[in-house]
Protein backbone atom coordinates (compact mmCIF):
# COMPACT_ATOMS: atom_id res chain seq x y z
CA UNK A 1 0.00 0.00 0.00
CA UNK A 2 1.10 3.45 -0.59
CA UNK A 3 0.22 5.85 1.69
CA UNK A 4 1.11 10.25 1.80
CA UNK A 5 1.88 10.15 5.70
CA UNK A 6 1.97 14.32 5.76
CA UNK A 7 -1.14 16.10 4.88
CA UNK A 8 -2.59 18.91 5.53
CA UNK A 9 -6.39 19.73 4.38
CA UNK A 10 -7.66 23.65 4.55
CA UNK A 11 -10.77 22.92 7.13
CA UNK A 12 -8.64 22.97 10.05
CA UNK A 13 -4.80 23.51 9.04
CA UNK A 14 -5.03 27.42 8.65
CA UNK A 15 -2.31 27.42 6.34
CA UNK A 16 -3.37 25.13 3.31
CA UNK A 17 -5.81 25.59 0.39
CA UNK A 18 -6.23 21.70 0.03
CA UNK A 19 -9.62 20.46 0.92
CA UNK A 20 -10.36 16.82 1.89
CA UNK A 21 -12.87 16.22 -0.53
CA UNK A 22 -10.02 17.16 -3.34
CA UNK A 23 -7.73 15.42 -1.38
CA UNK A 24 -9.56 12.13 -1.73
CA UNK A 25 -10.60 12.62 -5.39
CA UNK A 26 -6.77 13.25 -6.45
CA UNK A 27 -5.18 10.54 -4.67
CA UNK A 28 -7.05 8.39 -6.26
CA UNK A 29 -6.26 9.69 -9.52
CA UNK A 30 -2.26 9.32 -8.90
CA UNK A 31 -2.41 5.86 -7.21
CA UNK A 32 -2.10 6.52 -2.87
CA UNK A 33 -3.87 4.15 -1.37
CA UNK A 34 -4.59 6.16 1.66
CA UNK A 35 -3.55 9.86 3.40
CA UNK A 36 -3.04 10.92 6.68
CA UNK A 37 -4.41 14.18 7.42
CA UNK A 38 -1.92 15.94 10.24
CA UNK A 39 -3.19 19.84 10.77
CA UNK A 40 -1.14 21.56 13.00
CA UNK A 41 -1.76 21.30 16.38
CA UNK A 42 -4.70 19.33 16.30
CA UNK A 43 -7.14 16.31 15.24
CA UNK A 44 -10.25 18.15 15.03
CA UNK A 45 -11.28 15.93 11.62
CA UNK A 46 -11.18 12.82 14.07
CA UNK A 47 -14.94 14.51 15.44
CA UNK A 48 -15.77 13.94 11.21
CA UNK A 49 -14.59 10.83 10.30
CA UNK A 50 -13.12 9.20 13.81
CA UNK A 51 -9.39 7.80 14.05
CA UNK A 52 -10.00 6.34 10.35
CA UNK A 53 -11.84 5.83 7.21
CA UNK A 54 -12.50 4.83 4.19
CA UNK A 55 -13.79 7.18 1.73
CA UNK A 56 -14.01 6.43 -2.03
CA UNK A 57 -12.06 3.75 -2.04
CA UNK A 58 -9.43 5.78 0.05
CA UNK A 59 -7.86 4.60 3.56
CA UNK A 60 -7.81 8.64 5.53
CA UNK A 61 -6.08 8.42 8.87
CA UNK A 62 -6.24 11.18 11.15
CA UNK A 63 -2.98 12.13 13.06
CA UNK A 64 -1.48 15.86 14.12
CA UNK A 65 1.36 17.71 13.67
CA UNK A 66 2.67 19.51 16.63
CA UNK A 67 5.49 21.69 16.63
CA UNK A 68 7.66 21.69 20.13
CA UNK A 69 10.40 23.10 21.44
CA UNK A 70 12.69 21.31 19.27
CA UNK A 71 10.66 20.92 16.26
CA UNK A 72 7.82 19.50 14.83
CA UNK A 73 6.71 15.98 15.02
CA UNK A 74 3.52 13.85 13.41
CA UNK A 75 2.03 11.91 16.13
CA UNK A 76 -0.62 9.16 15.42
CA UNK A 77 -2.93 7.75 18.35
CA UNK A 78 -2.81 10.84 20.63
CA UNK A 79 -6.07 11.89 20.83
CA UNK A 80 -5.46 14.63 23.43
CA UNK A 81 -3.43 17.31 22.10
CA UNK A 82 -1.45 19.22 24.28
CA UNK A 83 -2.81 23.06 24.80
CA UNK A 84 0.70 24.40 25.23
CA UNK A 85 4.33 23.51 23.30
CA UNK A 86 6.17 21.34 25.72
CA UNK A 87 9.54 19.60 24.79
CA UNK A 88 10.27 16.73 22.29
CA UNK A 89 10.85 14.63 24.97
CA UNK A 90 7.37 14.91 26.92
CA UNK A 91 5.32 14.83 23.42
CA UNK A 92 7.12 11.26 22.65
CA UNK A 93 7.01 10.33 26.20
CA UNK A 94 3.12 10.75 26.20
CA UNK A 95 2.57 9.17 22.36
CA UNK A 96 4.38 5.92 23.70
CA UNK A 97 2.17 6.20 26.79
CA UNK A 98 -0.83 5.87 24.66
CA UNK A 99 0.53 3.26 22.38
CA UNK A 100 0.67 6.09 19.45
CA UNK A 101 3.53 6.32 16.89
CA UNK A 102 5.50 9.60 16.32
CA UNK A 103 7.56 10.55 13.22
CA UNK A 104 10.05 13.49 13.11
CA UNK A 105 9.15 15.73 10.03
CA UNK A 106 11.34 17.35 7.88
CA UNK A 107 14.00 17.50 10.24
CA UNK A 108 16.02 19.40 8.54
CA UNK A 109 13.93 21.70 6.55
CA UNK A 110 16.08 25.30 7.02
CA UNK A 111 13.03 27.19 8.71
CA UNK A 112 13.49 26.27 12.86
CA UNK A 113 10.54 23.44 12.67
CA UNK A 114 12.32 20.33 11.91
CA UNK A 115 14.11 18.27 15.11
CA UNK A 116 17.59 18.20 12.88
CA UNK A 117 20.58 16.93 15.63
CA UNK A 118 17.84 16.90 18.14
CA UNK A 119 16.96 13.73 17.08
CA UNK A 120 19.61 11.77 18.72
CA UNK A 121 18.43 12.96 22.13
CA UNK A 122 15.33 11.17 21.80
CA UNK A 123 16.15 8.69 19.33
CA UNK A 124 14.72 6.18 21.53
CA UNK A 125 11.42 7.59 21.23
CA UNK A 126 11.05 8.16 17.40
CA UNK A 127 9.30 5.74 15.59
CA UNK A 128 10.28 7.03 12.15
CA UNK A 129 11.71 10.06 10.15
CA UNK A 130 10.26 11.74 7.41
CA UNK A 131 13.62 11.71 5.43
CA UNK A 132 11.71 12.47 2.31
CA UNK A 133 9.26 15.96 2.05
CA UNK A 134 7.81 17.18 -0.43
CA UNK A 135 7.89 20.42 0.62
CA UNK A 136 11.61 20.56 1.61
CA UNK A 137 14.92 21.04 -0.21
CA UNK A 138 16.72 17.95 -1.79
CA UNK A 139 19.71 18.39 0.35
CA UNK A 140 17.70 19.05 3.42
CA UNK A 141 15.86 15.74 2.69
CA UNK A 142 19.00 13.83 2.25
CA UNK A 143 20.64 15.30 5.19
CA UNK A 144 17.48 13.65 7.17
CA UNK A 145 17.86 10.06 5.28
CA UNK A 146 21.50 10.14 6.42
CA UNK A 147 21.00 10.76 10.09
CA UNK A 148 17.59 8.34 10.18
CA UNK A 149 20.19 5.61 8.87
CA UNK A 150 23.41 6.26 11.29
CA UNK A 151 20.56 6.38 14.10
CA UNK A 152 19.08 3.11 12.46
CA UNK A 153 15.34 4.54 12.73
CA UNK A 154 12.97 3.90 9.51
CA UNK A 155 12.31 6.64 6.46
CA UNK A 156 9.38 7.47 5.62
CA UNK A 157 8.14 9.81 2.64
CA UNK A 158 5.41 12.24 2.48
CA UNK A 159 4.22 15.53 0.14
CA UNK A 160 3.76 17.72 3.55
CA UNK A 161 1.06 19.20 0.84
CA UNK A 162 -0.84 22.40 1.24
CA UNK A 163 -1.90 22.24 -1.91
CA UNK A 164 -3.38 20.05 -4.87
CA UNK A 165 0.07 19.57 -6.85
CA UNK A 166 1.79 18.65 -4.19
CA UNK A 167 -0.01 15.47 -2.93
CA UNK A 168 2.27 12.86 -3.50
CA UNK A 169 5.17 14.06 -4.76
CA UNK A 170 6.41 11.56 -2.29
CA UNK A 171 4.92 8.93 -0.11
CA UNK A 172 5.54 5.31 1.66
CA UNK A 173 4.79 1.90 0.81
CA UNK A 174 4.01 -0.35 3.31
CA UNK A 175 4.40 -3.78 2.92
CA UNK A 176 1.28 -4.92 5.30
CA UNK A 177 -1.95 -4.29 4.54
CA UNK A 178 -3.81 -1.62 6.07
CA UNK A 179 -7.54 -1.26 7.10
CA UNK A 180 -7.40 1.40 9.83
CA UNK A 181 -5.38 3.65 12.27
CA UNK A 182 -4.65 0.58 14.30
CA UNK A 183 -3.47 -1.15 11.45
CA UNK A 184 -1.46 1.55 10.29
CA UNK A 185 0.40 2.85 13.76
CA UNK A 186 1.44 -1.16 14.40
CA UNK A 187 3.12 -1.00 10.83
CA UNK A 188 5.30 2.02 11.64
CA UNK A 189 6.17 0.38 14.88
CA UNK A 190 7.06 -3.15 12.88
CA UNK A 191 8.91 -0.55 10.26
CA UNK A 192 8.78 -2.53 7.36
CA UNK A 193 8.02 0.21 4.85
CA UNK A 194 10.08 2.91 2.63
CA UNK A 195 9.74 6.37 1.26
CA UNK A 196 8.84 6.34 -2.99
CA UNK A 197 8.59 9.29 -4.80
CA UNK A 198 5.93 9.97 -8.23
CA UNK A 199 7.84 9.66 -11.20
CA UNK A 200 6.67 10.25 -14.74
CA UNK A 201 3.20 8.71 -13.03
CA UNK A 202 4.16 5.91 -11.46
CA UNK A 203 5.65 5.77 -7.72
CA UNK A 204 9.21 4.31 -7.72
CA UNK A 205 12.09 3.32 -5.09
CA UNK A 206 13.79 6.59 -4.06
CA UNK A 207 17.17 6.56 -5.82
CA UNK A 208 19.21 7.73 -2.61
CA UNK A 209 22.26 9.45 -4.47
CA UNK A 210 20.02 11.22 -6.71
CA UNK A 211 17.01 13.38 -5.77
CA UNK A 212 14.85 15.59 -8.40
CA UNK A 213 14.49 18.98 -7.17
CA UNK A 214 10.90 19.40 -6.87
CA UNK A 215 10.80 23.08 -5.23
CA UNK A 216 12.40 26.00 -5.60
CA UNK A 217 14.17 27.72 -2.27
CA UNK A 218 11.74 30.65 -2.27
CA UNK A 219 8.93 28.04 -1.86
CA UNK A 220 10.40 25.58 0.56
CA UNK A 221 11.21 28.63 2.78
CA UNK A 222 7.44 29.72 2.53
CA UNK A 223 6.46 26.57 4.28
Amino acid sequence: MIIDTHVHESKYSFDSILGLETSIKLARLIGLDGICITNHENNHLRNEIGDSAKINGVLVIVGSEILTHEGDILTFGLKDIPQEMISAEELLTLVKKHGGAAVAAHPFRDNNRGMGENMRNVSHLLTGIESFNGSTLPHHNLQSYTLATELNIPSLGASDAHRSEKLGVYATKFYNTIRDHKDFIEALKIGDYHPVMRKNGIYENINYFYEESITSDDEAASL
